[in-house]
């Protein structure tokens, strides 16, 4: 059975319907609390999810999520990935894909709220890979055996930082506090008939900003994991961000403000719905 696994008061549960399972108690204490783990062994999750009952521990819709994958290793993200947006940039498409990092300290959840940090901070909403398997070299044939699961992200930008220097500071502009939220669950593999071909969706505040299909992807799942594992071991836990369509705000220097509210949705995984505040609004 597929797995829908979150994380409520940094604790792992597993969603079913319209409730919530702490996955300590609901596997008999064969798991723990500690969603990392659980990722490191997701293979797993399908048995205690499919020996779910119908009693939950909560309604989902009474409740916060948290951040999925609390602790990763690593993260990564990819740059012009979709034709549409190089093309927005007016960059050149890449050759081999273009990686960059983003501090694991930006991450925050599905529902938490992203600081405006400067006057020119931008979405940039995504599919993102959950990594379940430690490997190197991991061939594009057998990428997808390495993955948990996928779920949304938003790729927050902040353009004069990222621009500030030649080259630019990718990993400092989209790396403050809250510029990573992702969620709302790391759903499996096998809850999708194509994981390869997503709907994927950002819209701020009522109006429709970016649109596309996952397969519109330049490099695809397998070639990001490939690419990246034959220069380092990727371990359970490590994110990737596969890149932006075409839609962000830098394109028609429109930007977010204190008060907008981002809303990211991905076909079979769910929705992020993040509010814009000040920086001065901002309590860590």
């Amino acid at each position: 059975m597929a797995f829908r696994l979150s994380t409520l008061n940094d604790r792992a549960i597993l969603i079913k319907g319209d409730g919530v399972y702490d996955l300590e108690r609901h596997s008999g204490g064969r798991f723990s609390s500690d969603p990392m783990q659980a990722i490191a062994r997701h293979g797993e999750l399908h048995a205690v999810a499919a020996a779910l009952g119908d009693t939950a521990d909560a309604p989902l819709a009474s409740v916060e999520l948290g951040i999925c994958v609390p602790r990763p290793q690593k993260v990564f993200a990819i740059g012009l990935n979709y034709r549409d947006h190089a093309g927005e940039s007016g960059m050149e498409l890449p050759q081999n894909p273009l990686v960059f990092t983003k501090f694991p300290s930006c991450l925050t959840g599905p529902g938490a709220d992203v600081v405006v940090w400067g006057p020119t901070t931008d979405w940039e909403a995504e599919l993102v890979v959950v990594i379940g398997k430690r490997g190197r070299d991991i061939a594009a044939a057998d990428a997808w055996q390495a993955v948990a699961g996928l779920t949304c992200g938003q790729d927050i930008s902040e353009r004069m930082t990222q621009f500030a220097a030649k080259p630019p500071h990718f990993d400092l502009g989209k790396s403050y506090d809250t510029f990573g939220p992702i969620g709302p669950a790391i759903v499996s593999l096998d809850q999708f008939a194509n994981p390869g071909d997503l709907a994927i969706s950002c819209d701020v505040n009522d109006t429709r900003r970016q649109e596309a299909r996952t397969s519109e992807l330049i490099f695809d799942v397998p070639t990001l994991i490939a690419y990246i594992s034959a220069i380092c071991t990727l371990e359970p836990g490590d994110l990737i961000f596969t890149g932006t369509p075409s839609g962000i705000g830098a394109t028609t220097s429109t930007f977010l403000k204190p008060g907008d509210t981002i809303t990211t949705v991905i076909e079979g995984i769910g929705a992020l719905h993040n509010r814009c505040i000040d920086k001065t609004d901002w309590h860590d």
